[in-house]
């Protein structure tokens, strides 16, 4: 795929940033207090270099210096590395989902949240290409499997391909420190996210984006847009703002966006979305998602826009 913000295969951060505004001083803040972590575990694996470390907000898993998961404990919020909690949101859509496919494992917390929300919840597949990644979740974060779960150590788009299962929903989180494969922006894995899905199944894919959401094709979320506009009837594109927000401001004191560019979540079907399905939560819902302590109202605003192809 040729596109200016890949270099050997990988949509880099650093393209994704061109032209952006970086906060350098609190940048230098996050590098400081991220240099106070303790790590408990590190190794080096064919894809990522891994640590889990702890320090007095938590928990984390990192790849690189990337965040990947983890437990927050801090006085302004407790739970799960914020953008995470808009996946959520795809209990709204699919609340009555029997069959979940989950790419990038992460350290399991989102996949036991999912187990406790969707109460017909049958059979959850997950897949990682990263072999550390069950083990450390295990040892560190305390997951345990289930019948339902089904662990593939196998590459994403090798799975997708001979994948015969129809899911309800499929969620893909392979973003990492090093960037996004560029495979995950190829026509091939959206035919196969397509042909995995069930006719009203909804993809939930965690993206990034310029914060302004330019959607000139010269920019990463404008060439996002295109892409989804090609395979998809509709979508909606969440903006990250709490998310942002809350990481700073939990991990490092930090009461602003330090980027331009963030984390934006795109939930896609080709059945078409209930235009207040984020914006009007009925009080069932709220119950059955604050079950897992998480207050998911401030992310349901972060909706930036429903896109219709």
């Amino acid at each position: 795929m040729a596109n200016s913000f890949s270099e050997n295969g990988v949509i880099i951060p650093e393209n994704i940033m061109k032209n952006q505004n970086v906060d350098l001083e609190s940048v230098a803040i996050a590098c400081a207090r991220m240099a106070e972590d303790k790590v408990l575990f590190q190794v080096e694996s064919p894809f990522h270099s891994i640590a889990v470390c702890e320090n007095s907000i938590g928990r984390f898993l990192r790849y690189g210096i990337s965040f990947q998961a983890g437990r927050i404990d801090s006085p302004i919020y407790q739970g799960n590395i914020p953008y995470l909690n808009y996946f959520l949101l795809s209990y709204l859509l699919k609340k009555n989902a029997k069959k979940i496919l989950l790419i990038g494992f992460g350290t399991g917390i989102l996949v036991k949240q999912f187990e406790k929300i969707f109460k017909n919840l049958k059979q959850f597949d997950i897949v990682d290409i990263e072999e550390n990644i069950l083990p450390i979740a295990k040892k560190y974060f305390d997951f345990t499997e289930s019948e339902k779960f089904h662990f593939h150590l196998q590459d994403a788009l090798v799975y997708l391909r001979n994948n015969k299962t129809k899911y309800d929903l499929i969620i893909t989180d392979v973003a990492g420190n090093e960037g996004i494969d560029e495979r995950f922006f190829e026509d091939e894995f959206f035919n196969n996210i397509k042909k995995s899905l069930k006719k009203d199944g909804v993809f939930a894919f965690n993206s990034c984006a310029n914060t302004d959401f330019n959607e000139n094709e010269e920019t990463f979320f404008g060439f996002t847009v295109k892409k989804y506009k090609e395979h998809f009837k509709n979508f909606a594109v969440f903006n990250g703002m709490t998310s942002d927000l809350t990481y700073f401001k939990a991990f490092f004191d930090i009461d602003k966006r330090v980027l331009d560019v963030t984390n934006t979540i795109i939930f896609s079907s080709d059945k078409e979305f209930d235009e207040n399905v984020f914006d009007k939560i009925n009080d069932d819902d709220l119950k059955t998602i604050s079950a897992i302590n998480i207050d998911i109202l401030p992310y349901s605003k972060d909706l930036h826009k429903i896109y219709k192809a």
